[in-house]
């Protein structure tokens, strides 16, 4: 998912030097992602309860915001994350070996930079592969990385998370790093399919490392999805913004209002929207009439948060074996490393 929209630009002056270098393996075209979000939408909005994919916040509108987003003082989690990384990187280095670095959902590759950077510094890495849904901005991106790493090939992947994790390049001893909380995304059942599917593709002596946001003072982390700005609420709002964009739907995003709670039981943040009033919205795109009943709730998004034993057990059962749990200053959030069996 893109943090910067104004890389996502294309540059035609691209030294042979570095597109030499630069290789995009495409799994997923743009008639696809149209066909998805269809899909999607019309199972979503046609469910009891509603719900709608999280990945759907992020046209050029919604990624702006989620920057925005990282950069509030209530949002501590990109900040977190980003202090590990750089307190820990040689360590991480040094206990993988790794010659190749996979980034699932790459973006710009950021934070990951700081990895890269000391990986690079002794000529150990070889590769790196970023994994992301846009083939533009993944472009750019990987142009972008084989020019600040003149020794590095980069093999670029479009695909979707759900479909194409099986087309990750093999070889090599590699590190897969899945940052940002993202995995908190899936309930429980999905979460364990996705970390099967990321073992399966997994040789011996590779690692996973997984960015994870703890649990903590539940005010606090409500507060990190409820800031007083309101981006957050633009953001979650941005969905409805994508499908009105995308499918001519009538959405009137005034007439919803943002929800964002702590839920005890199953330790995440539930992220919704819940409609203001009696209302009827159209999706042309769809030949689809969907209403909404006053105070009637549409699920958008849920943030698990994690205990060390139990997300470990998770890895386990998976078949990885944990070889690190590094925290930020404040044991706000996690940055987990297992290897596989």
């Amino acid at each position: 998912m893109t943090e910067d929209a104004n890389l996502a630009a294309p540059h035609n002056d691209i030294p042979a030097s570095v597109s030499d270098r630069v290789t995009v393996d495409v799994h997923l075209g743009p008639g696809e992602l149209d066909q998805a979000l269809r899909h999607d939408v019309h199972t979503g909005l046609t469910a009891d309860p509603k719900e709608l994919p999280p990945k759907w916040f992020y046209d050029e509108h919604g990624s702006a915001l989620f920057d925005k987003i990282t950069r509030l003082s209530e949002y501590y989690q990109t900040e977190a994350e980003r202090s590990i990384l750089s307190e820990r990187a040689a360590e991480l280095v040094a206990l993988t070996q790794a010659d190749t670095i996979v980034e699932l959902g790459s973006g710009t590759s950021d934070k990951t930079r700081t990895v890269l950077d000391e990986a690079t510094s002794n000529g150990a890495l070889e590769r790196f592969i970023p994994f992301d849904v846009s083939e533009e901005f993944l472009r750019e991106a990987a142009n972008m990385l084989a020019a600040r790493y003149p020794r590095l090939r980069v093999h670029g992947v479009v695909g979707d998370f759900d479909r194409h994790l099986a087309n990750i390049p093999t070889g090599g001893r590699r590190l897969i790093m899945l940052l940002g909380g993202t995995i908190g995304n899936y309930p429980l059942a999905e979460r364990r399919q996705f970390l099967n599917e990321i073992v399966a593709g997994m040789r011996p002596g590779d690692h996973f490392l997984v960015g994870v946001d703890l649990v903590k003072d539940p005010a606090r982390i409500e507060l990190a999805y409820n800031d007083p700005a309101g981006v957050t609420e633009a953001f979650n709002k941005n969905v409805l913004g994508v499908i009105n964009r995308k499918l001519g739907a009538d959405f009137d995003l005034d007439g919803f209002d943002h929800i964002a709670f702590f839920d005890d039981e199953h330790e995440w943040i539930e992220i919704l929207l819940r409609s203001e009033d009696d209302q009827q919205v159209h999706i042309p795109e769809l030949d689809l009439d969907v209403r909404f009943a006053a105070g009637e709730y549409m699920r958008t998004e849920i943030s698990a948060k994690f205990r060390q034993d139990g997300f470990e057990d998770e890895l386990a059962d998976a078949g990885l074996h944990p070889v690190a749990w590094w925290t930020d200053a404040n044991n706000d959030f996690a940055v987990s490393v297992a290897a596989r069996r």
